[in-house]
């Protein structure tokens, strides 16, 4: 059989089982199936029922569900700026880069290697008669390419690239999953700041009704109707309530600072708009569960670690297999001097082989069990994952329902409060048989209804953000 037969027979055979091999041996990838029971129960109403709606707030863009236009700034600059945000994207182009090098890979690698080699002989060593008379130096002179290539025949190098692909797009959810979360944290530090802002106002305003209560207090206890203890215990009153400020102002810098931090910007004061100004106008929609699976991007880039750890399941199997390689390929010209190098001077040879793994100390069969239960444990982080979210939605829906319910019991109670103070102030002033115990006690349960209702507003408005998050809303 001639040579260049031989060759092709041998091209032929590798690139056949090449397209071949791969579906015989390694597994296609498909996304994990969810039990029936999982997809409709992901999350569920304050009556238990689950949500049929198709449609999701979760799709609306982060300006449509933030409308204040002052908490819009300071997204678009935590968007820009926020330091795990930039971290992520600089992730990504690694990731891209490793996926570009694994597409690579199906090449062979080729080294342009020119090179001169002298050689000197030794005449002794030749054991020649000394009659005989050689050249005992030569100079060869090489131009040439050198390669070598492992041709992919069991699709290790497939299975390897849509691992890297599969990473890729993973840490590409992974950064939306982190817009996600910083648009969520920009816009409850941006509320808690105006609800801490609306605190101290109350506060502030409590401490100069007190003062007046003060005053009439030390009238009345002039013309004998009150004490000068109970003058005492207004005193008291206001200092209670003038101890409050200083912690609101505390709390309302470090808000600032917390907020600075994300938005990656020295210490400063934040613009902001006023809580009863700032309003959601949108309808809590969720949609069906298993929507998650499409806008939840930790979900997602859950599933993609799945999906990285399944394909290197393949490459870890395909090392049972032979691997088909041209270890040595080179071509080029060669000549003892360079006038003659570009005449008669052409050179090649090949080199085929096969490694076919029998004895490693069982390195391969461990590797292939420990992809295996890595695979297992990614199967188990995307299961988790999503329980996860859908235990969010449905925290985040009862939160906004029952804070809803709250806050009705809370007006009632603050309007009953006001009366109270202000029927025990007129009582105090015509009637003996009231003291300022009874005001005392009206005033202190009015302001912390008064605060506990900024409270509750904050809550309520927590709970729609969270609810946004929680379906995967923000990153589009």
């Amino acid at each position: 059989m001639k040579r260049n037969t031989v060759y092709k027979i041998f091209i032929i055979s590798a690139l056949s089982i090449s397209f071949s091999g791969c579906g015989l041996v390694l597994k296609k990838y498909e996304q994990p199936k969810l039990l029936k029971a999982q997809q409709e129960n992901l999350y569920r109403s304050s009556n238990d029922s689950t949500a049929k709606d198709s449609s999701s707030m979760a799709v609306q863009k982060w300006q449509e569900v933030f409308r204040d236009e002052k908490l819009q700034v300071l997204i678009e600059e935590g968007l820009k700026n926020n330091y795990d945000l930039k971290n992520a994207i600089i992730n990504i182009a690694q990731a891209e880069a490793g996926f570009r090098q694994s597409k690579m890979d199906f090449f062979p690698n080729v080294n342009f290697t020119p090179q001169i080699t002298h050689n000197k002989t030794s005449r002794e060593a030749l054991n020649l008669p000394p009659t005989i008379n050689i050249n005992l130096r030569t100079t060869t002179v090489q131009l040439g390419f050198s390669a070598n290539w492992e041709l992919d025949v069991w699709g290790k190098l497939a299975s390897a690239k849509k691992a890297a692909l599969a990473n890729y797009l993973q840490l590409g959810a992974t950064k939306r999953a982190i817009q996600t979360a910083l648009i969520a944290n920009i816009a409850n530090n941006y509320f808690m700041l105006m609800a801490l802002d609306k605190q101290l106002k109350i506060a502030e305003e409590t401490v100069e009704i007190r003062k007046k209560t003060i005053t009439t207090l030390k009238t009345l206890a002039d013309a004998g109707r009150v004490t000068g203890a109970e003058v005492v215990q207004s005193e008291a009153n206001l200092h209670a309530a003038q101890v409050l400020i200083p912690d609101l102002k505390l709390n309302i810098r470090r808000m600032e600072n917390q907020l600075c931090l994300l938005l990656a910007k020295s210490p400063q004061a934040i613009d902001r708009s006023v809580l009863e100004e700032t309003q959601f106008n949108i309808s809590l929609e969720t949609g069906i569960p298993m929507l998650l699976l499409k806008n939840r991007p930790d979900v997602e880039a859950a599933e993609l670690a799945f999906r990285q750890a399944f394909e290197m399941t393949n490459v870890a199997k395909t090392q049972f297999y032979p691997t088909f390689t041209i270890s040595a390929a080179n071509l080029g010209i060669s000549a003892l001097t360079t006038k003659n190098l570009f005449g008669a001077s052409l050179f090649y040879n090949i080199v085929g082989g096969i490694a076919q793994p029998i004895f490693n100390r069982g390195v391969i069969k461990t590797n292939y069990k420990v992809a295996k239960l890595k695979q297992e444990q990614a199967l188990n982080n995307f299961e988790e994952a999503l329980l996860t979210a859908g235990i969010e939605v449905s925290n985040a829906l009862f939160a906004y329902e029952t804070v809803s319910e709250k806050q009705l019991s809370r007006t009632l109670q603050i309007a009953a409060l006001e009366k109270a103070v202000s029927f025990n102030m007129k009582l105090l002033e015509f009637s003996e048989r009231t003291t300022y115990t009874d005001v005392l006690n009206a005033e202190q349960n009015l302001l912390s209804s008064q605060l506990s209702e900024v409270t509750d507003q904050l809550q309520k408005n927590q709970a729609v953000i969270e609810l946004y998050r929680a379906l995967g809303g923000g990153w589009r």
